[in-house]
């Protein structure tokens, strides 16, 4: 791959269950860049997320972002999105090719949300970064592997996240209002302040095709309930859960310095979790040492796209997770996962 030049700029992009982002930068100031309003969220068919419907968005978007900046041909571009490790075939198969003849894009990064919200908090340093929002993610790396925790899904995982949060304090709501042991009256309290009558529950929750995101809106009133013995047990279970995901993912001792960052809208719940977070990460990951997460997804891509441009990337390639390609030759890049 031929490396980039000192005026070269690159493009990231983050698709995600929020929408569509787009942004340009110089590759040598990823962190100066421009941005496009966001777009809808990226339909997925029966083959997997909708390369057509990426690039019908991301193709005017990106026209757009280069002729504001002056910029003829990105030397890069890197695409972060949900579903890749799993639904990211058809991605693969037209978006390298697309964005050559559309665009003119040398190379081209196609990577899962996990990795790019990786980069964009830790950059290319080793260690492991933990993405909870109503979902709950991690993922590590030391450099010459990848690897991933939970990520499962409400039903099977998503532990400690913020629909495990909210499902948690719902319980406990339900058992205060059976009188069974267990049971919390002020989670009570806001179950009914929230949802009505507690035995209307499962008929207001039941029928939702959104219901993750219904149990997560619960999440923070079980944060605002953190004097109750119950919520404060729900909050500290949960602590418990993120560090043990955090230290499954995260490189040993021996591969050296390890860093562990938090990202995704659960963190902004402050200290109700934060603090039995920070002993839970101390207890299980005494070797690592906690830093804010520098940037987001969006900004993630455009740091491997970056590196792609320049030659200097160090995140491992994945067939599932990073996927490097130059269009011209459609190599794709193998990893240990």
């Amino acid at each position: 791959m031929t490396g980039g030049g000192a005026g070269d700029w690159v493009l990231g992009v983050d698709s995600g269950g929020s929408g569509l982002r787009v942004a340009l930068a110089p590759a040598a100031a990823p962190s100066s860049s421009l941005s496009s309003a966001p777009g809808e969220p990226v339909r997925t068919g029966g083959s997997g997320i909708e390369a057509a419907h990426l690039l019908q968005q991301l193709l005017p978007m990106a026209r757009e972002l280069l002729r504001r900046a002056g910029v003829a041909v990105p030397a890069a571009a890197a695409v972060g999105a949900a579903g890749m490790a799993s639904l990211g075939d058809e991605l693969v198969a037209v978006l390298p090719g697309a964005l050559s003849r559309e665009l003119g894009v040398r190379q081209v990064a196609l990577a899962a949300d996990a990795v790019t919200a990786y980069a964009g908090a830790l950059g290319q340093r080793p260690g492991a970064v933990v993405a909870a929002g109503t979902g709950m993610i991690a993922t590590g790396t030391d450099l010459a592997s990848w690897q991933r925790a939970d990520g499962w899904g409400h039903l099977l995982g998503d532990c400690g996240s913020g629909a495990w949060i909210g499902r948690a304090g719902l319980e406990a709501a339900l058992r205060a209002h059976d009188g069974r042991a267990g049971g919390s009256p002020a989670l009570l309290q806001r179950l009914e302040d929230v949802f009505g009558p507690a035995a209307s529950l499962p008929g207001v929750l039941y029928p939702r095709t959104d219901r993750p995101a219904v149990l997560a809106s619960f999440a923070p009133e079980v944060a605002r309930c953190a004097d109750d013995p119950v919520a404060a047990g729900i909050l500290s279970a949960a602590a418990s859960h993120i560090a043990q995901t955090a230290a499954a993912v995260c490189p040993p001792p021996s591969a050296g310095d390890c860093r562990v960052a938090l990202t995704g809208g659960l963190f902004a719940m402050g200290d109700p979790l934060l603090v039995p977070l920070r002993g839970a990460l101390a207890r299980e990951l005494p070797h690592a040492e906690p830093v804010p997460a520098a940037g987001d997804p969006l900004s993630g891509s455009l740091t491997v796209a970056a590196a792609l441009a320049d030659g200097t990337l160090k995140l491992p390639h994945d067939p599932r997770l990073l996927v490097l390609t130059t269009p011209l030759t459609r190599q794709t890049g193998t990893g240990d996962r």
